[in-house]
């Protein structure tokens, strides 16, 4: 009878099915599984569990969220949204979120298109006091906001009939004006709004493509144009771009590259 606390290296099939028992209990948990907990479940040694686990991670079949532990990796991702199977997307976002307040300090907020408007599904705080709204559940207009411009220019989105409502002075209330914008946005990779929402508002947006090159969400950071100008502007729409561009790659989306069939 094999040890299975013995600290050798397994190898051939002991070590697949070592690496199989890892996997199941993460798929199957309701939460994530810290190291502690799989290396108790499984009986192995520590040594044996970090192994296997970075060989599990380093193929994509489990991911490490540093606050909670081991989570399916990005291969079920993948398989899940090519199934038409779509995990929860928040759940799947929010280290992204995470890591763009990190580094913008301005509020973060993922949107979805919803009957014409734009649902913000979740939140990651500003650093700041000064711009601290929230604003989870609030349906957004379309053409007067960063996330709106981005779903429009990607057709997952439409215009309700009727006129555009100006919100402030710097409101596009032309439709042709904001069909050439959203030309721009396709082209760039990003959408801006400057003051267009909300007097003193600056918001940025990209967008969050599933495997089939759908953009099933669009990434925000908003903030006072005090603060979002000039520089502070490009390095936030860089941040931005980054992170939805690292989570659409995690739900299977790969760009074609120029010139492929």
């Amino acid at each position: 009878m094999t040890n299975t606390n013995s600290s050798a290296s397994p190898t051939g099939t002991q070590a697949v099915d070592r690496a199989a028992r890892l996997l199941t209990d993460i798929v199957d948990a309701n939460e994530a599984l810290t190291f502690s907990e799989l290396a108790a479940a499984s009986g192995l040694a520590k040594s044996t569990t970090s192994r296997l686990l970075f060989a599990l991670e380093r193929h994509g079949l489990v991911r490490r969220e540093a606050n909670s532990g081991y989570l399916p990796g990005a291969v079920f991702i993948r398989y899940a949204w090519k199934k038409g199977r779509e995990p929860d997307l928040v759940e799947i976002a929010q280290p992204f979120l995470e890591r763009l307040g990190e580094v913008t300090r301005e509020t973060i907020n993922p949107g979805v298109a919803s009957a014409g408007f734009v649902e913000q599904i979740a939140q990651v705080d500003s650093s700041y006091v000064l711009g601290a709204t929230n604003w989870v559940g609030r349906a957004v207009p379309l053409h007067c906001s960063a996330q709106g411009k981005v779903l429009l220019a990607h057709g997952v989105a439409a215009l309700r009939p009727g006129r555009l409502e100006r919100l402030t002075a710097n409101t596009i209330t032309s439709r042709a004006v904001l069909s050439a914008q959203l030309d721009e946005v396709r082209r760039r990779g990003f959408a801006v709004t400057d003051e267009e929402l909300e007097p003193g508002l600056v918001a940025i947006s990209s967008p969050v493509y599933s495997d089939g090159g759908t953009a099933v969400a669009a990434l925000s950071v908003s903030g006072p144009v005090t603060r979002l100008s000039s520089k502070r502007l490009g390095d936030a729409v860089a941040a931005c771009v980054r992170e939805s561009n690292a989570l659409s790659h995690l739900l299977g989306y790969r760009p074609r590259r120029e010139g492929a069939a």
